[in-house]
């Protein structure tokens, strides 16, 4: 593991509460895990025995309605955590995970993680509090689909992908996302072309610039006023 993974690694939740002799005994447990763009980690109702740090390129979760329809709940990059909830509730998994670009994951199993609960308390705090910021999103996500219109639902998204993926450049906040347009849009929970319609009007307005699976957002405070 690099010095690189060990800091990406550090940063998640599952790590931040450690002492470094107590986030080096767990890091001995972890496998990596290398998937290609487009390639599945695990599918939704399957058995869940791992939990995985997204160390480097994103990857997506998503569920399907039983009319075949596609909801992306989510999308994660370095640091970021999943597959912790059958950890405490050990039931199928409730999303697939789908790796949006190539990446690598650490990997670390629940049968490795169950006696650090037990022996570090502070580990199974920090688990349990990030199941609550999820919670909180995801309240957060179904307010939004009943008082926020598309735009505004879209600029949303868009400045939490600018929070997490963002990168200073001249021009503005380059956020390279990877999402095609469809999958924008499921994030959003609206169509494609209501999406795109929101993206034209956003640029016309000369707030973000369009650009293959990116935008560069111009004037982020515009956008934040839209997102409210």
């Amino acid at each position: 593991m690099t010095d690189r993974d060990v800091d990406v690694l550090s940063r998640a939740p599952l790590f931040e509460a450690l002492d470094e002799q107590g986030a080096k005994a767990l890091r001995a447990n972890v496998t990596e895990v290398r998937l290609a763009r487009g390639q599945t980690l695990f599918n939704e109702g399957e058995t869940g025995d791992r939990l995985y740090v997204v160390l480097e390129g994103k990857i997506k979760l998503t569920r399907t309605a039983p009319d075949g329809r596609e909801n992306l709940l989510s999308v994660l990059g370095p640091s970021e955590m999943f597959g912790e909830l059958s950890l405490f509730d050990p039931r199928p998994r409730t999303a697939s995970a789908i790796a949006v670009t190539e990446c690598r994951l650490a990997g670390l199993g629940h049968d490795d993680l169950r006696p650090w609960l037990t022996g570090h308390p502070e580990v199974g705090v920090q688990l349990l509090r990030a199941l609550a910021q999820r919670l909180r999103k995801t309240n957060d996500i179904m307010a939004d689909l009943v008082f926020t219109d598309v735009p505004g639902r879209v600029a949303k998204a868009l400045l939490d992908l600018a929070e997490r993926f963002g990168q200073p450049s001249e021009a503005g906040l380059h956020v390279h996302h990877d999402l095609t347009q469809e999958e924008l849009a499921q994030l959003v929970g609206a169509s494609r072309e209501t999406v795109n319609k929101a993206l034209a009007d956003f640029a016309q307005r000369n707030w973000l610039r369009i650009e293959a699976r990116a935008v560069v957002i111009l004037d982020i405070e515009r956008l934040r006023k839209r997102s409210k």
